[in-house]
């Protein structure tokens, strides 16, 4: 029985036609396996992960380990992008009882969904001391047929570890100078001054921590800030991790030096790392950073867009390598040999100087990934753009990676303030019309009539899953960044309506908060991370857009929850700053007011209003939000009692809601937001 061929997740659509009889998560897989007393074979992965394939190919296409998994088990497939709390709680469990964990993750239950034997990927052969997976299946299905008490008493000692697992909380209170300070420190203990960014391979982007970094420069003055923000940067935009074609990121790097990335392309990672070269343009003047920024949103809008006007989640990291294999990197790399095929003898050689292709290759068998490891400026500007026209071409006739179609409510909300921003600050308004399209989708299709948020859409088609905390606060921020830029005050109304649901559905007595609704689903636990991961925790998230709804509102009860939110970052930023980064960011928003600038004018096609407007949001003070619109509007509550000043468009600079005096000057405003 197919059971997974009108699911609106791409990853289990891919496995719809496998031998192996999939459920999906759901009450009644697990009523299957009370009923026919088998265990649960949980396996979770995504649509653009490499080794997830890998395991589908070997096993899960496998038509003897495919009956042997029929007879035996009931086999759920989930899509951890779909169900991040399921995927959360039981890769807590992985790690706690492995040390370590990944996709595709694979986890053996009870019919009560408790986790007794785990793993990530296994081989379909011994292998480097892995057991087969048919070993470990004839293993768990031994131990279930011969000693369930032990396995009973496993599952129900690991389930209550998990239900007793407590957050430190540690206070109440937001963190001051000196925890930003400390957490200053210790990234700068973690940084690798040779490579740029933090830690050893494999290397991520640290997006989050970056955001921290340009916001402590802004507020303290501090240069070392600045130098490992700015470094970390360009070594990136350097590196084979950046497509230096396209434009665009690869999800991580396998190597320290940011050469060879896993080369899935996803869409937090492009949102967050867009605003982040958008903000350090913001700070520096820096032309990489401004050509980065606005490729990176070009590859959103060209690469990832949909055709109802949100954005997809990945391209994959596989693609056909023209013998209808599926390689890595396929797509991406290229040899000598390639080189000259595609420019000839002569541009062949100034291509692979300039991109450091080499005869032995960067990568695999002979190929290089693409890098910009010299100064540009000793090399014929024209002739590197045909060279790099050229071959943009041809490598558009290879086979191009696979989209993951999937429209993620939060990542989405990631890309809407990217693109609103970067549209803003380079005068780009067909990028702010992109985020405008998407949240409008958001709205249509994802909010319902309580606006309660979905978390998936596919082909206009919403999913099954209830948005989860990362999903409103991170739309929330998208639309509190659109209320800015654009200064329709229905964003800031709509930022509202999804803020109040965390207020009322995801924060406890004490101030903490959980990923999951208190009217959600109930697992074997209630999932809660402060912790940045590939993307700012919900936490954080929520904490960073109540922050700045109050900041706009005066909503007191929002930044009473902002404040008490973070007090984990009081608590955990000192001690692990890599892994709390936009906990840091959001309280040097809070150090700092934030600043409220509310700026008007007669119409908001007045020059003088604009040159305001665009003034106000490069303003560089941390966290700072902005309203925009006619004098005596009250569209946003910023505007509120703000006239025009001697009939011309004025700014007011405002903390907590005491303001200097008002300005008509550009200048003066740009000043007051830098000091």
């Amino acid at each position: 029985m197919n059971r997974l061929a009108h699911e609106t997740s791409p990853y289990l659509l891919q496995h719809a036609d496998n031998p192996v009889d999939w459920w999906p998560w759901s009450t009644e897989a697990f009523d299957e396996a009370r009923k026919s007393n088998r265990p649960v074979l949980l396996s979770v992965g995504y649509s653009s992960c490499h080794w997830c394939h890998v395991m589908a190919h070997e096993s899960f296409e496998d038509q003897p380990t495919a009956d042997y998994l029929n007879a035996h088990f009931v086999s759920i497939k989930v899509d951890r992008e779909e169900r991040p709390d399921v995927d959360a709680v039981y890769m807590e469990a992985v790690q706690a009882a492995t040390g370590q964990g990944g996709w595709p993750m694979t986890v053996f239950l009870t019919p009560d969904a408790e986790p007794f034997y785990f793993g990530t990927y296994f081989p379909p052969a011994p292998r480097h001391g892995m057991p087969s997976f048919r070993q470990v299946l004839e293993g768990v299905r031994s131990a279930w047929s011969d000693r369930r008490d032990e396995v009973a008493e496993v599952a129900g000692k690991i389930t209550r570890d998990l239900a007793q697992r407590e957050i430190d909380y540690g206070s109440t209170e937001a963190p001051g100078k000196e925890e930003l300070s400390q957490a200053l420190l210790g990234l700068t203990r973690e940084y690798d001054p040779q490579r740029g960014g933090f830690g050893g391979a494999p290397k991520f982007p640290p997006s989050m921590a970056l955001e921290f970094l340009l916001r402590h420069h802004a507020r303290t003055g501090s240069e070392g800030a600045l130098e490992m923000a700015q470094d970390t940067c360009e070594r990136m935009a350097r590196g084979g991790i950046y497509d230096q074609l396209a434009g665009g990121f690869a999800r991580y790097s396998v190597d320290r030096e940011w050469v060879v990335p896993h080369f899935e392309k996803m869409l937090y990672d492009n949102a967050l790392l867009c605003r982040v070269y958008a903000h350090l343009w913001r700070s520096t003047g820096s032309e990489l950073a401004r050509r980065v920024a606005v490729e990176t949103a070009d590859f959103l809008v060209r690469e990832l867009r949909t055709n109802e006007g949100g954005f997809a989640s990945a391209l994959d990291a596989d693609s056909d390598d023209g013998t209808g294999k599926h390689v890595e990197g396929a797509y991406y790399v290229w040899t000598p040999e390639q080189l000259t095929e595609v420019l000839g003898e002569e541009d062949a050689e100034l291509a692979a100087q300039y991109f450091g292709v080499t005869d032995e290759g960067t990568f695999e068998e002979g190929q290089s990934v693409l890098q910009l490891p010299q100064d540009e400026g000793v090399f014929d500007a024209e002739k590197i753009a045909s060279v790099r026209s050229r071959l943009l071409a041809a490598r558009a006739g290879r086979s191009a990676p696979g989209r993951d179609d999937k429209v993620v409510a939060a990542w989405n909300g990631l890309a809407i303030a990217a693109l609103a921003e970067t549209g803003a600050y380079f005068d780009r308004p067909d990028l702010v019309e992109a985020a405008v399209s998407a949240a409008d989708l958001l709205v249509r299709l994802h909010l319902d009539e309580h606006a309660k948020l979905a978390r998936t859409s596919k082909d206009g088609q919403v999913g099954a899953n209830a948005g989860v905390l990362e999903d409103y606060a991170d739309v929330a921020e998208g639309f509190l960044a659109l209320a800015s830029v654009t200064g329709e005050g229905v964003w800031l109304e709509f930022a509202g309506f999804l803020l109040d649901h965390v207020l009322a559905g995801f924060v406890d007595e004490s101030g903490a908060l959980y990923d999951t609704a208190s009217d959600a689903e109930r697992l074997i636990r209630r999932p809660q991370d402060p912790t940045d991961n590939a993307t700012p925790s919900g936490w954080t998230a929520a904490a960073g857009a109540l922050l700045s709804y109050a900041a706009q509102t005066g909503a007191e009860p929002h930044r009473t929850a902002a404040e008490r939110a973070l007090g984990v970052v009081k608590a955990l930023g000192p001690r692990v700053p890599r892994f709390i980064g936009w906990g840091l960011a959001v309280a040097e928003a809070y150090l700092d007011g934030p600043r409220e600038v509310a700026v008007v004018g007669s119409s908001l096609t007045e020059e003088g209003a604009k040159a305001l407007h665009r003034t106000a949001l490069l303003g560089t003070a941390p966290g700072a939000v902005v309203a925009f619109g006619v004098a005596g509007s009250d569209e946003l509550p910023l505007l509120a009692d703000r006239p025009l000043v001697e009939g011309g468009a004025a700014a007011y600079v405002c903390r907590n809601f005491t303001c200097d005096a008002p300005t008509t000057d550009p200048e003066r405003l740009r000043t007051a937001l830098s000091r």
